[in-house]
């Protein structure tokens, strides 16, 4: 199992109120899963994808990350096993405007203390992974919005992560380029990539092959892709 979430509550502080956004959650996914988080806006599926990104802490709960507990952890730490776990994908990209593609993808590998000569084989590897081989030299301005998300899911691989989280991935883009990157994280997921992709859109979430639904943030679960093709 590589994520192993067991009953999350996260309160916020509001003046004097606490206000409940996860309720009792628990969640597991193994190694090589597809799993979409599906809920409407305010459902909590923001904060719970949070905590699995261990950007925030549950006020209470368990959290194991490929065996580790994770809340035992201080920040600088926390942050460490960000950088070695997990990859992030957003709806906004968040590449750097000045940086090339490769320069893109390199960044985490600098962080992480990589080499440079290395840190270009791999994020070079990474990028034609991704079908931008031919792109590595590119800006951010001279490329489309799919093949922005397809520099930002480079990144997001280069270190080899344990799981692929995935934050409206599609949102910011056109119907075309938006099947374009579901048909590459389907082929990443069957190289064996772990994915959670967080979305509100039901289209998105039956490429998934397991659909966790979050509602005032309390989660019920329903088949994938495997049982809704029929």
């Amino acid at each position: 199992m590589i994520l192993n979430l067991q009953s999350i509550f996260k309160d916020y502080q509001q003046d004097k109120l606490v206000v409940p956004v996860l309720k009792d959650v628990s969640l597991q996914v193994d190694e090589g899963e597809y799993v979409a988080i599906m809920g409407p806006s305010g459902s909590g599926k923001t904060t719970l994808m949070n905590i699995i990104g261990c950007l925030d802490r549950p006020t209470s709960g368990i959290y194991e990350l490929a065996g580790e507990d994770v809340l035992q952890y201080k920040d600088k730490e926390m942050s460490d096993l960000r950088l070695s776990k997990i990859g992030f994908v957003f709806q906004s990209f968040h590449l750097m405007p000045r940086q090339s593609a490769l320069e893109n993808v390199a960044l985490p590998l600098s962080y992480a203390g990589v080499k440079k000569k290395e840190r270009r084989e791999r994020a070079a590897a990474a990028l034609e992974r991704v079908g931008l081989g031919e792109r590595v030299d590119f800006k951010p301005t001279q490329l489309s919005g799919g093949q922005k998300q397809r520099v930002a899911i480079a990144r997001a691989m280069v270190n080899n992560p344990k799981i692929l989280l995935a934050d409206e991935p599609t949102g910011a883009l056109d119907s075309k380029s938006g099947k374009q990157i579901m048909e590459l994280f389907e082929r990443l997921n069957e190289e064996g990539v772990t994915i959670v992709m967080i979305t509100h859109d039901r289209n998105i979430a039956l490429h998934a092959k397991r659909i966790i639904h979050i509602i005032d943030g309390v989660i019920t679960e329903e088949g994938g892709k495997e049982e809704t093709d029929e």
